[in-house]
């Protein structure tokens, strides 16, 4: 009956904490109330049952260990159900904010001028609409972040549409409060998972940018065959998908997300740094499109495209929905 009970207790603390406490309360003051329940707990369990007081030393302990924990100082400026996250004024130009989600830099935006990119893998993607025939482009954006990519879009392509599909509302508001995000009649942001809400934009698109990260991977079920296969009906018949990954070393999951998009499409590149990938995890800029694809600007301090991209992939296995080991293929 106690592990029965336990087993029950775990779960629905498990779910609760994770689906509803984490996004209402936060973390901090969740582990805060819990110790000190479990604490209260005990003792009154302890004295009710005739068992020894305790003395005043453990008392005086419990007292610091809370009063610490109190105290303590928070890695987030603020929480959701998917981030810890901080924004951070840059000393030297206070107009340079860097967004930091779980402890790892996702987007730096200049809130003076929208053209200035500060991250290489966002000058990268930035290049895919340079390289874009010219005049107004519609973009879909899977991935919200510090929304750089949008307010670059709207600055070097006016009349463009930008849509973003961002799982976390948090992430909006950060983006509206802090980021230098202003609603503008080409701007549709919507709140979701972007798989399913692809099936409800209902047009095509130009380009195709994937920048959506659980950490430093990206979410397995936006990674697949059936996922590209979504992604390929959203494009126009000359358009270009552009997806962000993390990986480095032996590139396992890149390679393995090269496959799945030559499985898919006529033409497919890869963009690696131009001293090689290291052993550690670095951004590598994925491009496919069933028409060949334009010739990209790319400042070498940023990168180079593969040669061979085939040689690249050396037989890596394309990832299915029955079959995305993501967190097991990157090198984290």
């Amino acid at each position: 009956g106690l592990s029965a009970a336990g087993t029950v207790g775990a779960l629905a603390g498990t779910f609760i904490t994770g689906f509803v406490l984490v996004s209402a309360i936060a973390t901090k003051p969740i582990v805060i109330g819990v110790g000190a329940a479990l604490v209260l707990s005990g003792l009154v369990f302890t004295i009710r049952n005739g068992g020894k007081r305790p003395d005043a030393a453990v008392i005086a302990l419990a007292f610091v260990t809370l009063g610490g924990a109190i105290t303590a100082t928070s890695p987030c400026d603020f929480e959701s159900a998917y981030f810890c996250g901080s924004v951070v004024t840059n000393e030297a130009d206070p107009s340079l904010r860097v967004l930091l989600l779980d402890g790892v830099r996702h987007a730096a935006v200049d809130l003076d001028d929208p053209t200035h990119l500060e991250f290489r893998y966002i000058r990268l993607l930035a290049s895919v609409v340079d390289a874009a025939a010219e005049g107004p482009l519609d973009v879909l954006h899977i991935g919200g972040g510090g929304f750089t990519l949008p307010r670059y879009v709207d600055a070097v392509r006016p009349g463009s549409t930008n849509t973003v599909l961002e799982i976390d509302p948090l992430l909006i508001d950060i983006g509206r409060d802090e980021l230098g995000l202003v609603a503008t009649p080409g701007l549709d942001i919507r709140t979701g998972d972007a798989r399913l809400a692809l099936d409800d934009l209902g047009r095509t698109f130009d380009i195709v940018i994937g920048d959506a990260f659980a950490g430093t991977s990206v979410p397995w079920h936006l990674t697949t065959a059936e996922f590209v296969s979504d992604i390929k009906a959203s494009m126009t018949p000359e358009g270009i998908y552009a997806m962000n990954v993390i990986d480095g070393r032996n590139s396992d999951f890149a390679r393995a997300e090269v496959a799945t998009l030559m499985d898919a499409f006529a033409y497919v590149a890869v963009v690696i740094p131009s001293d090689g990938v290291p052993n550690r995890p670095v951004n590598q800029i994925l491009l496919a499109s069933n028409v060949p694809l334009p010739e990209f600007v790319i400042d070498p301090a940023d990168g180079v495209l593969v040669d061979d991209v085939t040689a690249y992939v050396d037989g890596a296995r394309k990832l299915t929905d029955d079959f995305a080991p993501v967190d097991s293929l990157s090198l984290n």
